[in-house]
């Protein structure tokens, strides 16, 4: 598909300048005011029917073609994080103590460059949904827009979403089927005891010890409670107890991230920390309390729609730079509420592994990091090409297999796309 590749590569200067635009001006979750007006603005002027507002700052743009009653979601986030800015870029943020540090300039860049493409030359027959999403970061946004009536105001067959992934060769597209990204939780344990002098701790009744036990303790959940060949993650990240070195105080806190890639592992989890802290608590007569918060669920890519993203991975980048099956991450993604209400699948674009004097390689929530802005053409060509096979007039029939002479041609002509600066 090099004419596609093409075509986005002559035209990704403009939505560059655009990313690098949203990346000066980074807004945190649900003060997307500004990114979300510029989203609207331009989803407007190329003809889609926009609504905003969803979820508080969310945008969706709508496009119709033909008769046919299929519907697709694309989705983009737009928040970025509480960090200060290191990367030495021209377009550094220009809010102290905000910046894109996940790439977010860069997700809604790439589906704004698609969404033109699809106004002026889009062949496709269905509904097409651009979602554009605030508060991606920690403050569910998804279940926001979910809860604003999302899929009952504009429903969707299946969504789709796209992450950069530093370490990846640039432009490296990567999926996977079944269970991608993990759940989290977090807890607070709180133990109260009877606070006394350093010097007699028998008059006393010590949390810390307590503390120290049950985060040893803790540790024996995932190795003893969970199936070796499942993924989950129990960190004590924060400790918090006494102020004085001869002082036993009245009370600790320990703080927990908790990840899982099953949701049954999930739930034992959960089940197996409360019944632990409350007998370690027993053990050393302190008091124990508990406060679970439950976090993002495991993020589930369903296999007809995966696969359908595979083909047209391959079809656009070919073999060479498709993995078609990649490892699954204990990072967490809100996306993972949206494909629990619809069938779709999630995937990475590589930034880059160190390739181009080190472009693209620093990992996401770093104050160096930023977005290769050579991911633009190539992720925006990913979901032209996605839409177009998905809101197919033969109902996204994957595309015929070429012959060898052409299978050669075309993946030179990718390899020559994919390596140009």
């Amino acid at each position: 598909m090099t004419y596609l590749l093409k075509a986005l590569n002559a035209r990704a200067g403009e939505f560059i300048s655009l990313r690098h635009d949203i990346h000066r001006h980074p807004e945190l979750a649900f003060e997307e005011h500004r990114t979300a007006a510029l989203v609207a603005d331009k989803l407007a002027g190329w003809g889609y029917a926009v609504e905003t507002g969803i979820g508080g700052t969310g945008v969706v743009g709508t496009l119709r073609r033909g008769g046919s009653g299929r519907r697709l979601g694309i989705r983009a986030d737009m928040d970025a994080l509480p960090i200060d800015e290191a990367s030495g870029a021209e377009w550094t943020s220009e809010h102290p103590g905000v910046m894109h540090a996940c790439g977010h300039d860069g997700h809604t860049a790439m589906l704004l460059a698609a969404a033109r493409h699809l106004a002026e030359q889009g062949d496709f027959d269905g509904t097409l949904h651009l979602i554009f999403q605030p508060a991606e970061e920690g403050g569910g946004g998804a279940l926001r827009m979910m809860a604003g009536g999302l899929f009952e105001r504009f429903p969707c067959d299946a969504v789709f979403a796209m992450h950069n992934m530093p370490g990846v060769p640039q432009g490296r597209l990567v999926l996977r089927e079944g269970p991608t990204m993990a759940s989290s939780d977090y807890a607070t344990i709180t133990l109260g005891g009877l606070g006394g002098h350093g010097a007699m701790p028998h008059k006393a009744t010590d949390p810390i010890v307590a503390a120290a036990s049950i985060v040893m303790a803790l540790q024996t959940i995932v190795s003893r409670n969970v199936d070796p060949l499942q993924a989950a993650v129990v960190t004590v990240g924060a400790m918090h107890a006494g102020k004085a070195n001869n002082v036993i105080p009245a009370s600790a806190t320990l703080e927990l991230s908790v990840r899982a890639l099953d949701r049954d592992v999930r739930l034992t989890l959960e089940r197996r920390i409360k019944a632990l802290v409350a007998a370690q608590a027993e053990s050393f007569s302190v008091a124990a309390k508990v406060d679970w918060k439950p976090g993002y669920a495991v993020l589930v890519n369903t296999p007809a729609e995966t696969a359908l993203a595979r083909e047209v991975a391959l079809e656009l980048v070919g073999e060479p730079n498709v993995t078609l099956q990649g490892d699954p991450l204990t990072g967490s993604e809100d996306f993972a509420f949206m494909l629990e209400k619809v069938p779709g699948s999630y995937l990475f674009i590589g930034n880059g592994a160190g390739e181009n004097g080190g472009a693209g390689a620093c990992m996401v929530h770093n104050p160096g990091y930023d977005f290769n802005d050579r991911n633009v053409a190539i992720g925006s060509a990913y979901w032209v090409l996605l839409a177009e096979r998905f809101l197919a007039s033969d109902g996204g029939r994957p595309a015929q297999s070429r012959s060898d002479a052409e299978d050669i041609a075309a993946r030179a002509a990718q390899e020559e796309l994919l390596a140009a600066p």
